[in-house]
């Protein structure tokens, strides 16, 4: 059974048959109840009043093709993806070493950078242990930095789109449940689903059943510095693909710290 959202979940959508309509699609909607009420469908209405403007001024279809054109706003995002310098919470440049000594797999705040669009937030993770603990994970699936912990992941989930801090990065000890022998992963405290940070955010538990998008890291030994490079995986989350959506972030991201909403309610097997 799929827990209900908890209360600490704000990420609901209002389920009125009013809300039942394409993205992208405005619907006008008169008073009354649901059975008196008349709805108008403004997309189409516009879409007729461009084509009749077009028809009695070209009177051909060149005009008709350029109305067209112009009833769907163009959608933004970018081409490729590009290089990013991720950027510590004070500002300066982020490098493994300041990772290792401020982050590790115990760290209990989100560490959230926005990467390749200024709307996809994603987790910048240190999965390495933490001095004399036993937890921990290293030569993690696309890991970077000396020990190969250095991972990030999308910060939306995979099942309904709920945001950070909603889904949240969960330390050992955040809950008691465990998998196999991990005690830490990523956990939505919307419907429950769970991912593994070990392997690719791969899914632990639903109802989500694509893994997060992984964001590909890149580290230079030379100057220690980390990058965003890439993201493999599915899209994410409310876009059509990764590149679309939003404008870009520009030639560097910076961390930013929130704290998560933790829920131990998993879905039962």
């Amino acid at each position: 059974m799929i827990p209900e959202c908890p209360p600490a979940c704000p990420f609901q959508v209002d389920p009125r048959s009013e809300l039942q309509f394409p993205v992208g699609q405005v619907r006008r909607v008169a008073p009354g109840d649901a059975e008196t009420r008349g709805e108008v469908d403004e997309t189409k209405r516009n879409v007729i009043k461009l084509l009749a403007v077009a028809g009695l001024v070209g009177g051909g279809g060149g005009l008709v093709a350029g109305a067209i054109q112009y009833a769907q706003p163009p959608m933004v995002g970018i081409s490729s993806y590009p290089k990013v310098a991720l950027m510590d919470l004070d500002g300066s440049p982020l490098t493994a070493t300041k990772v290792g000594q401020q982050y590790n797999v115990t760290t209990p705040d989100l560490l959230l950078f926005n990467y390749p669009l200024r709307n996809e937030p994603n987790f910048l993770l240190n999965l390495a242990p933490a001095s004399g603990g036993s937890d921990g994970a290293t030569n993690v699936v696309g890991g970077v930095g000396p020990q190969k912990s250095i991972v990030a992941f999308s910060a939306i989930c995979q099942h309904l789109g709920c945001p950070a801090p909603a889904i949240a990065y969960y330390p050992p000890g955040a809950c008691s449940k465990t998998f196999g022998t991990r005690t830490f992963y990523i956990h939505c405290s919307c419907h429950g689903s769970t991912y593994d940070v070990t392997n690719g955010a791969a899914n632990l538990t639903g109802p989500a059943v694509l893994p997060l998008p992984q964001v590909t890291l890149e580290w230079d030994p030379s100057d220690d510095s980390i990058s965003a490079i890439g993201v493999t995986g599915p899209p994410v989350n409310g876009h059509f693909d990764t590149l679309t959506g939003d404008y870009p972030v520009g030639s560097s991201s910076q961390l930013q710290k929130q704290s998560p909403v933790i829920s131990c309610e998993f879905p039962s097997s």
